[in-house]
């Protein structure tokens, strides 16, 4: 559904890979009293979790300008894998790489585990979209 829904829009869907047997992963965003998003997610497991190198279209990475990613394909194996593939060929073929540290505690095993994958990957990226809730995590 989601991808005839990008297709009917003009959104080029060919680097669009299926899982038969795992569903595209589901977050509800809910907004609190005091204005602040709450997220719930569905996901374990979820297709982009189970992303392997081997199902990468390398060649579609490497035709990118700007190569965006986030950080929760950092969280567990095999996608933390091909997470670190698509960037590193993204970034080999002249790409500016823009980072999304996109902090979800919940989904993380602990907020170390959290701040250490984050970091990571940090320096690789050219941009990255920061708020003062990053900030403080990530250097306190």
């Amino acid at each position: 559904m989601l991808v005839d829904m990008l297709k009917k829009n003009g959104v080029n869907a060919e680097g669009v890979c299926l899982d038969a047997d795992a569903r595209t992963a589901l977050a509800f965003v809910t907004l609190k009293k005091n204005g602040e998003r709450e997220f719930m997610f569905y996901r374990n497991p979820s297709a982009d979790m189970l992303l392997k190198v081997s199902e990468l279209n390398l060649g579609l990475i490497k035709q990118a300008k700007i190569f965006h990613y986030g950080s929760i394909s950092l969280i567990s194996e095999p996608c933390r894998s091909a997470h670190f593939a698509a960037t590193d060929a993204a970034k080999r073929a002249g790409a500016l790489l823009s980072y999304d540290p996109n902090l979800r505690l919940p989904l993380w095993p602990s907020a170390e585990a959290a701040r250490q994958g984050i970091m990571s990957i940090w320096n690789e990226a050219d941009f990255i979209k920061v708020t003062t809730y990053y900030c403080s995590f990530l250097l306190n």
